[in-house]
């Protein structure tokens, strides 16, 4: 799917978090309505069935419990798309990438299709509709997500290229596959982020240590011999191991510069002004760059409030926002922005290491169109989520938080000046009411541990508080922008009957 995915290192967040969050995006003139759940051990299947794909895989009969973010409709399957599981893993599956010909023709992609006639259907492989649900009920560390990820994808094969995320209290890697069974994985640096748009990231790759240590890289097993047997390595220069995945297994084509390296650009500029010339004729790094780093060591540690900013963003002050009205408007909107309007999800997966590991995650969420959301925490050591945030059906309905969402962006976005400040005041109040009451939460619960006592009582009381407030918020602004709009149709006219 079209997402943008931005990981953060735990010595370069505000708080010493491993965080990692995915903007999951429906494709163009799609919307994907989406819920909040927790699936049990006993709800977790033991023989999973792939909708997409028609395989069959058997699971082991030891699943955590996880916290998954599905598709409401069952027609593509479960898309569990991001969650955080019992032993505080967390895991967002999948940003969409792409190979070049030669790895395709090379390794191709492991695709089903139909019976036809004599000839009996061809089973697919793995994709983004399964992969959360194949794995995170089962890994006690992000490196052991990987490890999963690579036996599942070595046996059975991927219809698609996905890039996706592991992270516990101490790692995040960011694993990428390419062809139909070929990946790599690389650690996150500490003190450093990561931005990832639709496209193969990973610029630099030590094979050394991938065949070796691992201590920050891994790789498919015949990875040596792949790369050699086809010529994939394109560097000019022979640096013993050394190797640029993006150029070897990716693309850089026109319809990349339009659509993936804005984003990548707008977020790295976004956390470093000051390291480079971003814009210009003499820039240093510009939208169409193929060059642009994977990873930097931000000139600021990064905040909560940073990741729903910049996965909102829309090319704020450049000539590409689409929502510019003053100067030279012939650049607007020329590039795809980070914050579109079918974005279906926004998880931010924040593991505190500061914090018992009864409350050590936490799952920021939002639905809809993040230009117009706000962004809330919730525990995600239960089983009882608020039914503000799950009970999302087919039909629009003001009780569901996804359906809220949904109506506050398409009325908002039509009159963005007007509508504006209420959704600038409506997100500073409902993020600052969720830090305050994350706070408090996390106090009584250490003092219920302190006192030998189960703190589970205070998780789900402060999940639904949040909840509680965040529907009553929603609401308010909802209403306030249906004002605006209301007084801004084509049919309005001044005078009153009066």
């Amino acid at each position: 799917m079209p997402c943008t995915t931005l990981l953060v290192g735990k010595k370069a967040t505000y708080d010493g978090s491993t965080m990692i969050a995915r903007n999951d995006d429906s494709g163009a003139g799609r919307y994907t309505p989406k819920k909040l759940i927790m699936v049990t051990p006993e709800q977790q299947p033991r023989t999973y069935h792939s909708v997409i794909s028609h395989v069959t895989i058997e699971l082991p009969d030891n699943p955590m419990r996880y916290s998954s973010v599905p598709n409401v409709l069952p027609d593509e399957g479960i898309w569990a798309g991001a969650g955080i599981n019992a032993a505080n893993v967390a895991m967002t599956a999948t940003e969409t990438i792409a190979s070049n010909e030669r790895v395709l023709g090379a390794d191709p992609l492991v695709v089903y299709k139909a019976a036809e006639g004599e000839t009996p259907a061809q089973i697919g492989g793995i994709g983004e509709e399964d992969l959360v649900t194949l794995v995170l009920p089962y890994i006690h560390s992000a490196r052991e997500g990987v490890l999963r990820t690579a036996s599942l994808l070595e046996q059975y094969g991927t219809y698609e290229m996905n890039g996706m995320a592991f992270a516990d209290a101490d790692e995040i890697w960011w694993m990428e596959t390419f062809g139909g069974h070929h990946w790599i994985a690389r650690r996150v640096p500490d003190d450093q982020y990561v931005v990832m748009p639709n496209e193969s990231g990973i610029d630099r790759f030590d094979l050394s240590d991938a065949f070796g240590k691992q201590k920050e890289h891994m790789c498919s097993a015949d990875l040596r011999t792949f790369i050699a047997d086809n010529h994939l390595n394109l560097s000019m220069e022979d640096e013993d191991g050394i190797f640029n995945p993006r150029v070897a297994f990716g693309t850089q084509t026109d319809a990349d510069h339009v659509y993936n390296t804005p984003r990548a650009w707008f977020m790295l500029r976004y956390f470093n002004p000051k390291s480079a010339k971003w814009d210009g004729p003499d820039a240093q790094y510009t939208p169409v760059s193929d060059d642009l780093p994977w990873s930097m060591k931000p000139e600021r540690k990064i905040t909560v409030e940073d990741f729903k900013y910049i996965l909102s963003s829309h090319f704020q002050g450049t000539p590409y926002d689409p929502y510019n009205v003053c100067g030279d408007v012939s650049m607007r909107g020329a590039y795809r922005c980070i914050g579109v309007n079918r974005t279906d999800f926004l998880a931010l997966l924040q593991i505190r290491p500061y914090m018992p590991e009864a409350f050590r995650a936490v799952e920021w969420l939002t639905f809809g169109s993040n230009v117009f959301n706000t962004f809330v925490p919730f525990y995600t050591n239960t089983e009882k989520v608020p039914a503000y945030l799950s009970c999302t059906e087919k039909e629009v309905d003001t009780d569901s938080f996804y359906w809220s969402c949904r109506l506050v962006g398409a009325l908002a976005d039509a009159q963005h000046k007007a509508c504006k400040i209420h959704i600038e005041r409506y997100q500073i109040k409902t993020m600052a009411e969720a830090h305050r009451i994350l706070g408090e939460a996390d106090k009584l619960a250490a003092d219920l541990l302190e006192m030998k006592a189960d703190p589970q009582v205070v998780i789900d009381s402060a999940n639904q508080e949040l909840a509680d407030m965040l529907k009553r918020e929603t609401d308010d602004v909802l209403g306030k922008v249906l004002t605006e709009t209301s007084n801004l149709m084509k049919n309005a006219y001044a005078r009153s009957d009066a």
